[in-house]
């Protein structure tokens, strides 16, 4: 319970017990539950957009929709979005796509990147308001954030020091069998059939990506995690407005 509940206030501006400082070892061993707190923001935005629905438009629906998940996550892996684009988009050679990407000022690259997810998300969005699909709502941040433990396991960590160097270390092949498995059930739960097939189009494409990262860079960064999680969700919405 104490390792979700750090995976909660980690991930979310959720509050639950007051803050506490945490090591990196306590940080990464609660990667375990990230799609449990997936499942736990994807309840409140399904929540959120059935409500809004009754008495709004979609277009409405899906900025509000939008929004809310910012605020949820507190733009924590938009940042590491951000960055991740910033570099890999920089065409520049390994060391220097690391010192862009470590940069705290926002580059040109990061600020397109940015926009171009915002649009497409928000219009995804509208569709699933238009077709009133909320129980998609419920496993989608957790598809992404499961992403994140498939590149924390299955890829080396591309800097010599780092707080995602100790996820890396700390977060076994068995600990994402398990992640990977309870996600794959809840998704079958909640969305029936099309939710394993959701599932499986999110496995595929966070090892595809990761890989693609890590050819560039030797490895993946706590950064690319972030970017894995907001491009996951962004490929599966695609996928079930493509497949309805």
């Amino acid at each position: 319970m104490r390792d979700f509940i750090t995976a909660l206030q980690f991930l979310t501006t959720i509050r639950i017990v007051k803050e506490e400082v945490h090591s990196s070892e306590e940080f990464a061993r609660s990667m375990s539950y990230y799609p449990l707190v997936g499942l736990v923001i994807g309840a409140i935005l399904a929540g959120l957009a059935y409500l809004a629905n009754l008495r709004l438009s979609p277009l409405l629906v899906g900025a509000i929709i939008l929004v809310a998940e910012i605020v949820i996550s507190g733009g924590l892996h938009l940042d590491g979005y951000m960055d991740t684009m910033d570099g890999i988009f920089s065409g520049r050679s390994r060391e220097r796509i690391l010192e862009i990407m470590k940069d705290s000022r926002v580059g040109a690259h990061a600020v397109i990147a940015l926009g171009g997810l915002f649009v497409l998300k928000f219009a995804l969005l509208v569709q699933l308001a238009t077709f009133q699909l909320w129980t998609v709502l419920l496993v989608i941040p957790a598809l992404g954030r499961m992403t994140m433990g498939i590149g924390a396991s299955l890829f080396p960590y591309a800097r010599a020091e780092g707080m995602g160097k100790t996820f890396a270390n700390t977060f076994s092949r068995r600990k994402l069998l398990v992640s990977v498995a309870y996600t794959a059930v809840a998704a079958v739960l909640l969305c029936g059939w099309r939710g394993l097939g959701l599932w499986a189009v999110a496995v595929i494409w966070g090892w595809l990506f990761a890989r693609f990262v890590a050819g560039r860079i030797g490895g993946l960064t706590g950064d690319v995690y972030g970017a894995l999680n907001e491009l996951t969700e962004a490929v599966v919405l695609l996928v079930v407005v493509f497949t309805v």
